[in-house]
């Protein structure tokens, strides 16, 4: 993953597709460099006029829900909301799929009263997925999966490609050409590793050093102990007085799914629905769940709070695994979530919800108590 001798700039008053074209052919080479954009913003309309916001919860875990959150550019229509990040200064990154036929920022960045920022990445345009940040020294880092170009990518906060990554053949499992890999999501090592879930693909778990030199790779498609069926979201779970491992969102077996460091299987959560992806406040799991609600897990894993959740709600979202309800905003209710598919907390408890729809959905949950 050293850097290529050569760099790019995306331009800020035209778009163009050549730095995606160059980034792609560059992949298998190694890494490379991209300016930031930045653009005019239009306030995209958030709540209904005179709808006073929904609270969810109860006790010690309420929260005020404001949809709609965030002052979207002109130059950006949100695709798919796929993944959301809040660095130290309380900025928030939310990174969408676009399927527009020109390429497309994939990550827009806002300040904590939803104030357009800056964008960046159109790279990822059409693949756009996870994202976390990282901080190491005294410099914080994103960490980027692309669905659709198989790419897992080290961003600086102001848009700078530092290195990506490919098909990782390293691993042994992708020898054959019609193996897939589609990395959705990455979590950090504690001696500053990583680990790189291959939701979409062929259910995998890989594991990096802090140089990005491959370690080793476990799971594979199954409903066995250490298997998995959409690997989807993964993280280091270290919370107090638990032994430090790594909690999988084993999305299609309806499961979370715990390994020690090395990949050994541990055990099963399974007071979930189809969860998607994590955080962590203190003693609390943040699940993001594509099933129309966001779940709160204590320390004992077991259950605080099902935000956002009514059974009849869900079922109407599901439709009979037609989701009629995700492409119809008309449909959507105050205080209800369609589809999380990542949710994350800023420095005071606040979490930031995004959605899989095609016209996006970001969602504030205020915290009231």
């Amino acid at each position: 993953m050293s850097p290529l001798p050569h760099k790019f700039t995306v331009r800020t008053d035209r778009r163009t597709s050549s730095s995606r074209r160059t980034f792609l052919k560059a992949v298998g080479a190694g890494a490379i460099a991209v300016a930031a954009t930045k653009g005019p913003t239009i306030v995209n309309a958030a709540d209904k006029a005179g709808t006073k916001n929904a609270i969810v919860g109860d006790g010690d875990f309420k929260y005020e829900c404001h949809h709609g959150w965030g002052e979207v550019p002109s130059h950006i229509k949100w695709g798919e909301t796929h993944g959301v990040a809040v660095d130290e200064a309380g900025l928030i990154y939310i990174k969408h799929r676009s399927h527009a036929p020109e390429p497309m920022d994939s990550i827009a960045v806002f300040d904590p009263a939803g104030k357009f920022v800056r964008s960046f990445g159109d790279c990822f345009h059409g693949g756009g997925h996870g994202i976390d940040i990282r901080k190491e020294g005294n410099e914080e880092f994103l960490y980027l999966c692309d669905v659709k170009h198989g790419i897992v990518a080290k961003m600086t906060l102001k848009g700078e490609l530092l290195w990506a990554k490919g098909r990782p053949m390293e691993t042994g499992k992708y020898d054959d050409p019609k193996a897939r890999y589609s990395p959705t999501n990455i979590c950090f090592a504690p001696d500053g590793g990583f680990y790189i879930a291959d939701g979409y693909g062929s259910h995998f778990i890989h594991q990096y050093d802090k140089d990005g030199k491959w370690v080793r790779s476990w799971g594979g498609a199954g409903k066995e102990p250490g298997q998995m069926s959409t690997p989807h979201g993964i993280w280091l779970d270290n919370r107090s007085g638990r032994d430090v491992s790594l909690v999988v969102a084993d999305r299609a077996n309806a499961r979370l799914q715990y390994f020690t460091l090395d990949g050994k299987h541990i055990g099963f959560v399974t007071d979930v629905s189809f969860p998607a992806h994590f955080d962590i406040r203190g003693d609390v799991l943040l699940v993001p769940d594509l099933h129309a609600r966001v779940t709160l897990l204590g320390k004992d894993n077991k259950v605080i709070a099902h935000l956002g959740y009514d059974p009849d709600w869900t079922k109407q979202v599901l439709g009979d695994g037609k989701f009629p309800v995700r492409g119809n905003p008309s449909l959507w209710q105050n205080g209800r979530f369609v589809h999380p598919h990542d949710a994350c907390y800023d420095k005071d408890g606040n979490i930031f919800v995004v959605e899989w729809v095609p016209t996006g959905r970001v969602t504030k949950l205020r915290k009231v108590s």
